[in-house]
């Protein structure tokens, strides 16, 4: 026993020391200091001299270079310290810095696994890990970080073993990065993983299943996309030397030469999204002489094609695509919401491009599976249902695809972004504010397309889901009213923001009512410029309040709008509109159609 607590206690005592000797000399830093500090031993190598200005004698650590620090509270929000040709390795001391939103060590040559503790950073919003050389398997935990946005990046690593179900739990609007790793097995069927797009996961040739182009238990062939066909190194860093002049990198293996334009194409992600609709193997042939081809579109104009594992249908006769010009398409992922994901995905020149709409172009939205399964002849009669509502201001639908894992609505493409980005700005925006006209004019154009859906055949259809990021617009400010049909696709899409009171109910039903409600949210957005919250009550509460203290319009109008005095009378009508639309009670707000020939009757001075 006496032995055993000698052998004890030297290591203890050693420690004691070290740490004794550590916090003497860095007494002035607070833990986020200490927890950087403790990263800078872990690097090895600092050939740029990226962390010179780590020093433990500061007072503070957020003027070190690459750290950026909450003002009031001194605490570090965002360490960057992307293609800084740094070696070593993420110590778990990482896991110390709780305040941290944004961490990017991409481009660099950190190796070994990731420390669990990376999933104690419960407000991290950016993750970038890209372009190292990471190895052990993915955290289970890493689905911690529920506050993530925009890409979750660990692509161009060597992460072995299965992806964790867990991953599953990242929130939908997420993309995950998953590309050129050592990843094998199946990929898990859950949750947001339903939601990613074939290039998610490319690269790694022992991975399989649904998106990629390849069953389980099947010979894996390829999975990279065609302009990532070969044999895609990790990408290239782009070094700049001592007399400022752009240099190659050298890479583990060597060195390789990598054009700005390839690296620009690598970033955009364009992908051929129908990569994994290819392992169904289409033959037209073969369909033929089977029997299957039918007429079944909408107005008798529908086209037919079987394939093996699942049937494509053209509904307007219009639609001047086949199958296989879809099939060797290029395609850009352009949205992600509860529905599934969206590609823009842009086909040859000629008459029938043109014919498809956007001049090339159309949208191919993957549902996701939702609350439940969908028989064929049942998908196949919700869908038409949908296709047979037509309006000038609704998202043509064209086509679909079915099959027992993955189902495909194809429809017009709108090339003008959403008014959404063009209220609130946006990546790629380049509209102007938009003017009163404008506004007024949208406004009409999506009440009588909301008015249509509700008046169009006995069902009382509903949309689900009216907001600003659903309706497009062209490039004449046009809008169109996407999603229609979504809610009943895809039971759970149905739109957590501007909800209606009685929607909100455990197990809610949606009415033409919540649609209305939806709508007076909608409204609001556009006369205020302000964003609405979930459900939209703040935005409601703040108009009303406006209005019962009889405010100046100034104080709750967008002030783009305070230069138009012309149109007061017209703005002033359609915030009572809006208020009409937003009654708690369902049955005191106005019809869709009433609420149209209202908009309708404000007319521009």
């Amino acid at each position: 026993m006496e032995g055993s607590s000698s052998f004890v206690t030297a290591p203890v005592m050693a420690s004691f020391f070290i740490l004794f000797f550590f916090f003497k000399f860095t007494l002035s830093l607070n833990a986020d200091g200490l927890s950087l500090l403790a990263i800078k031993a872990a690097i090895t190598n600092d050939p740029t001299k990226a962390l010179i200005s780590w020093s433990d004698s500061d007072i503070t650590p957020c003027k070190w270079d690459g750290i950026t620090c909450d003002d009031a509270r001194r605490r570090i929000t965002s360490i960057s310290l992307s293609n800084k040709n740094l070696t070593g390795y993420i110590p778990s001391e990482i896991g110390a810095l709780l305040s941290l939103t944004f961490l990017d060590l991409s481009e660099n040559f950190f190796s070994g696994p990731l420390p669990l503790s990376i999933a104690f950073l419960q407000t991290l919003t950016h993750l970038d890990l890209s372009s190292n050389g990471f190895n052990g398997t993915l955290p289970e935990t890493l689905s911690n970080l529920t506050n993530l946005k925009g890409t979750l990046n660990l692509s161009y690593n060597s992460f072995s073993g299965e992806i964790p179900a867990s991953f599953g739990r990242f929130p939908v609007m997420v993309s995950l990065d998953l590309r050129h790793n050592n990843l094998s097995g199946k990929i898990p069927q859950v949750g947001s993983l339903l939601n990613q797009g074939p290039t998610a996961f490319s690269g790694n040739p022992n991975l399989c299943g649904f998106p990629l182009g390849f069953q389980c238990g099947t010979t894996l062939e390829a999975q990279s996309p065609t302009l990532l066909s070969g044999n895609p190194q990790k990408p290239v860093n782009i070094g700049v030397s001592s007399n400022g002049v752009v240099q190659n990198r050298r890479i583990r293996n060597g060195v390789v030469t990598v054009s700005v334009i390839s690296g620009a194409l690598l970033v955009i992600g364009v992908v051929f999204v129908f990569v994994w609709v290819v392992r169904t193997r289409w033959k037209r042939v073969a369909a033929e002489k089977l029997g299957k081809g039918s007429n079944n579109g909408v107005g008798g104009g529908g086209a037919e094609v079987v394939g093996m594992d699942g049937k494509f249908v053209v509904l307007d006769e219009g639609f001047g695509l086949e199958l296989e010009d879809l099939l060797r398409a290029s395609a850009y992922v352009v949205g992600k919401s509860r529905s599934g994901i969206v590609y823009k995905v842009v086909v040859g020149g000629g008459a029938a491009a043109a014919e498809a709409g956007g001049g090339g172009a159309v949208a191919v939205r993957r549902l996701s599976e939702g609350d439940g399964k969908w028989r064929l002849k049942e998908f196949e009669a919700e869908v038409e249902a949908i296709a047979k509502v037509q309006h000038p201001n609704i998202v043509r639908l064209r086509a679909f695809y079915y099959a027992i894992d993955e189902k495909l609505l194809v429809s017009d493409f709108v090339r003008n972004g959403s008014l959404y980005t063009a209220l609130h700005g946006g990546p790629g925006n380049t509209l102007p504010p938009l003017s009163w006209a404008a506004r007024l004019r949208i406004a009409q154009d999506v009440a009588r397309a909301l008015a249509h859906i509700h008046d169009c055949g006995p069902r009382k259809h509903v949309h689900g889901s009216v907001k600003s990021t659903k309706i497009l617009l062209d490039e004449n400010l046009k809008p169109y009213l996407s999603g229609f049909g979504l809610s009943r696709l895809v039971p759970s899409s149905s739109s957590m923001n501007a909800i209606a009171p009685e929607a909100r109910a455990a197990a809610p039903t949606m009415t033409q009512k919540c649609d209305v409600y939806s709508f007076g949210i909608l409204l609001s957005e556009i006369l205020t410029g302000r964003l609405p919250d979930r459900d939209g009550k703040g935005l409601k509460d703040a108009v009303r309040t406006a209005f019962r203290e009889e405010r100046p319009l100034s104080e709750i109008i967008d002030p783009n709008l305070l230069h138009e005095v012309r149109a007061k009378k017209q703005v002033v009508g359609m915030f009572h509109i809006a208020l009409s639309c937003t009654e708690t009670e369902a049955e005191a707000r106005p019809k869709m159609r009433t609420v149209s020939d209202n908009l309708d009757g404000l007319k521009l001075q």
